[in-house]
């Protein structure tokens, strides 16, 4: 697991519109990168419309919102169009990204047992270093934890 000095690794991952998206190329600015377990879920909604209510107060931190997912981009691409999100939503199919970033965990529900994003968010500076680790955010807590780790009000 990643903590607060490291580098966050770089990475290039397709966004909704099959787009390919690198870490790298958001240096300079605050980036704030989520990992959720699955998209068009109940808390997942929240937490992705929770990004897209408090866009200004994102924008105005000077900070860039990426969701990742093991989803494939056809399927973010509906949750997208159907929850109007409008901030990058990326598909790590093959969980390479989660597991570099130790969120790529052993999960149970129902005594069923299986692998998944944990719901975890990485503040990461404009130098590309970690500033904060958001673990196991509950969904509706989302954006005020993180705005709060930006300097921003929410």
């Amino acid at each position: 697991m990643l903590n607060p000095g490291d580098a966050a690794p770089d990475f290039t991952l397709p966004d909704q519109h099959g787009e390919e998206v690198s870490l790298s190329s958001f240096r300079g600015k605050s980036v704030v990168l989520y990992f959720y377990p699955k998209a068009d879920t109940p808390g997942c909604t929240t937490q992705a419309c929770g990004v897209r209510d408090h866009r200004s107060d994102y924008e105005a931190a000077g900070a860039v919102v990426l969701g990742v997912s093991p989803d494939a981009p056809k399927k973010i691409a509906k949750f997208d169009e159907k929850y109007s999100l409008g901030f990058p939503l990326l598909g790590d199919e093959d969980h390479a990204v989660a597991e570099a970033y130790g969120v790529w965990v052993k999960k149970s529900m129902y005594g069923r047992e299986y692998m998944g994003n944990e719901r975890t968010t990485f503040v990461i500076g404009p130098d590309g270093v970690i500033k904060e680790v958001l673990r196991k955010v509950k969904p509706a807590e989302h954006d005020e934890l993180v705005l709060s780790a930006l300097g921003a009000a929410a």
